[in-house]
């Protein structure tokens, strides 16, 4: 009966436009399902977050050189997804890896925790932003490349799916995702998506540019903003 509704799940899923590699990089389980499953705590989130905020800042707001990324706001089935791949071994990242183990900040609820409390942090409204601005055709050729190529998985605002691991970019830095876009497109980033890696393949280092240049400019809805760059998080003041 169960590999019976397996069979047509995955029928399903094909007949969405899944490939069998991005159905395996959805797949869920492990730590990643638990923590899913789990009712979060905001208020131990909060003090998890402590660990996290000498990096991402107790706003959640990273660094406009891109560095680090920005936080708050992201969507908590994307946060959740990449920690426990960095915990798992499935994402390189030497400088988070000892932070994000289960000694530094806990098991599956402290994840789980953790992540409840990012999603709800207030994003910065001056995130670091590409070089052209709107009405030079390099940002017109990054909006052309953004709707022919991202618009399916992150929507038309960058606002992402949750429900699919597709992270919220509107917001985020643009020296960030122009490192993240190049080790995907050149296939260093071990836990991204296959039908991602696939998509941007043959995107030039020009068109790379452009295109995230387009994204680190797509406004954030004003309900999700902190109210000025001065904010200060009073959870940690």
């Amino acid at each position: 009966m169960h590999k019976r509704i397996l069979i047509t799940l995955t029928t399903a899923l094909l007949g969405l436009g899944f490939s069998g590699a991005s159905l395996a990089w959805l797949e869920g389980g492990g730590e990643r399902g638990e923590a899913m499953d789990l009712t979060p705590d905001l208020e131990n989130g909060m003090d998890v977050y402590e660990v996290c905020s000498g990096c991402h800042l107790p706003e959640g707001w990273g660094d406009t050189s891109g560095t680090f990324p920005q936080v708050a706001g992201q969507h908590r089935e994307v946060l959740i997804k990449q920690m426990a791949d960095i915990r798992e071994g499935n994402r390189d990242n030497p400088t988070m890896y000892p932070f994000a183990l289960e000694r530094a900040i806990g098991g599956a609820q402290s994840l789980a925790d953790v992540v409840a409390y990012i999603e709800k942090l207030p994003m910065n409204p001056e995130n670091g932003r590409g070089e052209w601005e709107k009405g030079t055709p390099e940002f017109a050729q990054g909006e052309k490349l953004y709707k022919e190529n991202c618009v399916e998985c992150h929507g038309e605002n960058g606002e992402g799916i949750a429900e699919k691991y597709y992270p919220r970019i509107q917001g985020q830095h643009y020296a960030y995702m122009m490192r993240q876009f190049e080790w995907i497109r050149d296939g260093k980033r071990r836990n991204a998506n296959p039908d991602m890696v696939k998509q941007i393949k043959a995107f030039s280092d020009k068109d790379m540019q452009m295109v995230i240049n387009y994204t680190s400019r797509i406004p954030v809805p004003k309900d999700d903003l902190a109210p000025s760059a001065d904010w200060v998080n009073p959870d940690f003041d």
